[in-house]
């Protein structure tokens, strides 16, 4: 038996807002909101289902620093470059770690500085 991937916790300075820019990137609605401010999003399967959703939980203090991990994201129903475009168009910025220029994938942030990739293979929507 193995462990699946069924939510990824994002720390957020304003959770409806960056839970709201990265359902438009990814296509996903709002699954529910919890009290305390913590707002979840994912793919019309819900949780458990073949994507894993989102959840961005709200911090006070918020202490930017290197993440530990980011988010790589595939365009379903256009090219690499179209889609570049549309995360530019909502807010995306370009985002520099230290690449060459010779990727093939763009490193870009969210409306909150979270870094992400964008890679060059489309994928099937799921």
């Amino acid at each position: 038996m193995a462990c699946r991937l069924s939510e990824i916790v994002v720390d957020s300075r304003d959770p409806e807002a960056l839970a709201a820019w990265w359902a438009q990137v990814l296509g996903y609605r709002v699954l529910g909101r919890d009290d305390d401010g913590a707002v979840e999003i994912g793919p019309e399967a819900g949780f458990g289902g073949a994507a894993p959703t989102l959840l961005f939980t709200p911090v006070e203090h918020w202490e930017p620093a290197k993440p530990r991990l980011h988010l790589d994201v595939n365009a379903t129903d256009r090219d690499q470059d179209a889609e570049l475009q549309r995360l530019l168009d909502l807010g995306a910025t370009r985002a520099d770690v230290g690449q060459t220029g010779e990727e093939s994938w763009h490193v870009l942030a969210d409306p909150e500085g979270n870094p992400f990739c964008l890679l060059h293979r489309r994928l099937d929507p799921l």
